[in-house]
């Protein structure tokens, strides 16, 4: 009974608020205490189509955080299949636990249970500390899922696919600065070296870029270090390399005011998803110090590109040549932003805004 009054107590979360401030339709919590289960659901908008995202399986701090960490998602969900031409809504789950020691073949079918209930308002599908097999696990039990293995007639790992997408949006923005696309010689900052910073790394290398990266993970940062040459630093020293392009391909908010201050880049492009702290502030930020931002959502669409591809009927040379569009799309939103002398991202959610719009008008007719 005191954890129970001590929950209701909590008057600083408001959640109808922080609903509100993003526009939110939906905020849906799973619980289920015989697999330990702990979700929640944030469908952001579905104007274009069902709401469509990953479920991400992470050890949260607190519940606070993840409602947090959830709405964010979600609402850049919308963002990403609206400017990419997707007939997608914005959707994005999220489980809290360790996915190494918490996860089983349980918890994640009776998640499944929970996304059936939905309806097909919400489609799911891997994301950080999600896989395939648990795709298939969630599959047992609704329909409504997506990045199921090429076995059972589905796309697979998306990851490929996502870096594809960032490296066309980081070759646009090095057209943009310095007038040609070629990134050789060209000194890149990679955060994050996991399954679709790996992948991008594999296209840097190739082109000829110098690469320095960080990552938690040792073993494959050594890996990359053998492989490709990259130089090694710390998680924190990322932020001092004298660089030409930094590329976040880790968690959210590594581009704040203390990072901004510090960072020696030209260009900011990358895989993760709410690259900037604070939309507007860094946005701004970023523009008055003339770095050229690539807006996350944008250049990081390709994995949901792959998704969507899966869920009208797969083809993977379809999501590639998709992905691919990314270049121009990129380069179209850096010529709205100086011509309308505002941040990229807002030159970025600006379109995709007008696209949910103009087909809300075409939805006003029964």
């Amino acid at each position: 009974m005191s954890e129970l009054k001590e929950a209701m107590e909590l008057k600083d979360v408001k959640f109808f608020d922080q609903l509100s401030t993003y526009d939110h339709e939906n905020l849906v919590f799973c619980q289920d205490k015989h697999t330990g289960l702990r979700a929640i659901i944030a469908i952001h908008n579905t104007v274009l189509g069902p709401g469509l995202g990953g479920t991400r399986m992470w050890a949260y701090k607190n519940d606070v955080e993840a409602i947090t960490d959830v709405l964010r998602l979600s609402r850049g969900m919308t963002y990403k299949a609206a400017i990419s031409g997707l007939n997608l809504g914005g959707a994005k789950a999220v489980i809290i636990g360790d996915a190494a020691t918490q996860k089983s073949e349980a918890l994640m079918r009776k998640f499944g249970r929970f996304v059936e209930n939905l309806n097909g308002k919400y489609i799911t599908a891997e994301d950080v500390g999600t896989t395939t097999l648990d795709m298939e696990y969630i599959n047992m039990e609704t329909s409504h899922v997506v990045g199921l293995p090429e076995s059972m007639g589905g796309g697979g790992d998306p990851s490929p696919v996502t870096a594809y997408g960032v490296y066309m949006g980081i070759k646009a923005s090095a057209k943009q600065v310095w007038g040609s696309d070629n990134l050789s010689g060209k000194k890149i900052a990679v955060q994050g070296v996991g399954k679709v910073g790996g992948h991008l790394l594999e296209y840097l290398h190739k082109e000829g870029a110098k690469l320095v990266i960080t990552d938690i993970n040792q073993g494959a940062l050594k890996h990359y270090a053998d492989k490709l040459g990259a130089t090694v630093v710390g998680m924190d020293e990322i932020y001092d390399q004298a660089v030409d392009i930094y590329a976040p391909c880790a968690l959210g908010a590594s581009v704040n005011t203390e990072t901004i201050n510090r960072l020696k880049c030209v260009v900011i492009a990358g895989a993760a998803n709410n690259q900037l702290a604070d939309e507007k502030v860094h946005g701004q930020l970023l523009l008055d110090k003339g770095i050229v931002y690539a807006p996350d959502f944008l250049i990081n669409a390709g994995g949901l590109i792959n998704v969507y591809s899966e869920h009208v009927g797969y083809n993977r040379d379809r999501a590639y040549g998709q992905a691919e569009k990314i270049y121009d799309l990129t380069l179209s939103i850096f010529k709205k932003a100086y011509e309308d002398k505002i941040p990229t991202q807002e030159a970025a959610i600006k379109l995709a805004e007008k696209r949910i719009n103009d087909i809300l008008k075409v939805h006003s007719t029964y």
